[in-house]
């Protein structure tokens, strides 16, 4: 038996936030209503990369049952009203006030299903001047600072993938996962507020700290704004390799048994992680010259054998087929679609992942829900 098997989550979502937690919450079992407008989510038209179908939507709704429902009707609501009766957990990332205007305030909520878990996603939580802003993902990096510190020094630069998305998607998941552990020993539900803006903060509380301090971190790429060497070098053939020196025994380590010379820990430019530092460019053409007269393969088994931290800096097409990559395959309306695997393992506790949704595929209501009490 599945973790959540048994539990019934309702998501009024969209886009990348809200479907990532939902789809870790399907894939644990518990049963999940994704509510659909009548022209779906707008995710499903995101791209067409996989098997035609969205790469996004593919990857954030296995196991879900999709309903379409159109909440501008007196009867779409009504039809809610039903889903969240008989619902343990009511997530959703509407446009801040939305559900307020359907008749879905969260005040009400609580007092008509006490047990209910509501978590609510938006971008900049509800009070203050931007509550009402519309918030996107490259927004909210944009806005907390985060493409600021990311980069080289020619600008800042978007993380690669959505990364506000999916830390406020995750941080829901452990927060929904941590009120049904307290519905668990009190019987109450919860009222979960997250705002993607906050999760931001909260990842950037490092480089804040350090800009309070007088020292703004500045854009290094693929570099380390306080460990030298911690960056990419050349070899002879042109890869490109990323070590990490995190302790002065490491750098021994590389100097003797890998660059050939034993002898530069005594330069007192070298001497420690602060000098290398300060003499960064120099530590670093130290490091590149020396790597550029070997070839990938040689310079590889070097840095393994002297247990040197190191990882070559790899495209999509590297990952495709890295031999650490475990993947599952899920089935969809345009057929199978093969993709990474969720990270945690259960070890003995094999995962089995449930099928993509076509738009409404489940969109009629079960003739019985299990509908809770109404408080007086």
């Amino acid at each position: 038996m599945l973790p959540l098997e048994g539990l019934t989550v309702i998501a009024v979502e969209q886009a990348v936030a809200a479907p990532f937690c939902s789809s870790r919450l399907a894939d644990a079992g518990a049963h999940v209503i994704k509510v659909e407008r009548p022209e779906g989510d707008f995710a499903r038209s995101y791209d067409a990369a996989a098997k035609g179908q969205s790469s996004y939507f593919v990857w954030l709704n296995r196991g879900k049952d999709s309903m379409v429902i159109d909440l501008a009707t007196i009867e779409g609501r009504q039809a809610l009203e039903d889903l969240i009766a008989g619902a343990d957990v009511l997530l959703q990332n509407l446009k801040p006030g939305s559900m307020d205007k359907l008749g879905f305030a969260l005040q009400r909520l609580r007092r008509d299903y006490p047990a209910l878990i509501c978590c609510t996603i938006s971008g900049y939580g509800d009070h203050g001047p931007y509550a009402d802003r519309k918030a996107y993902d490259l927004l909210i990096q944009a806005e907390s600072g985060l493409a600021s510190i990311t980069g080289g020094p020619e600008g800042p630069s978007r993380v690669g993938i959505s990364v506000v998305d999916i830390a406020t998607g995750a941080t829901a998941h452990a927060a929904i996962l941590e009120a049904l552990i307290a519905r668990g020993r009190s019987g109450r539900g919860a009222d979960i507020r997250i705002s993607m803006f906050d999760v931001m903060a909260d990842w950037l509380a490092v480089p804040l700290l350090n800009s309070e301090a007088g020292n703004p971190p500045q854009r290094m790429a693929l570099a380390h704004p306080s460990i030298a060497p911690y960056g990419v070098f050349r070899s002879r053939d042109a890869k490109e390799i990323l070590i990490s020196i995190q302790s002065e025994r490491e750098w021994k380590k590389l100097c003797a048994d890998v660059l050939d010379k034993p002898g530069l820990p005594d330069d007192p430019r070298f001497a420690n992680m602060v000098e290398r530092v300060r003499n960064r460019q120099l530590t670093d053409k130290t490091v590149g010259d020396s790597f550029a007269t070997m070839l990938r393969d040689d310079l590889l088994k070097r840095l393994s054998d002297a247990d040197i931290a190191f990882a070559e800096v790899n495209t999509m097409a590297d990952l495709a087929h890295h031999p650490h990559l475990r993947r599952i395959e899920v089935d969809t309306p345009n057929g199978p679609v093969n993709y990474p695997a969720p990270a945690v393992i259960f070890v003995d506790q094999p995962r089995h992942y449930g099928a993509v949704p076509g738009i409404g595929q489940h969109s009629e209501l079960p003739k019985a829900s299990r509908a809770r009490t109404k408080s007086s």
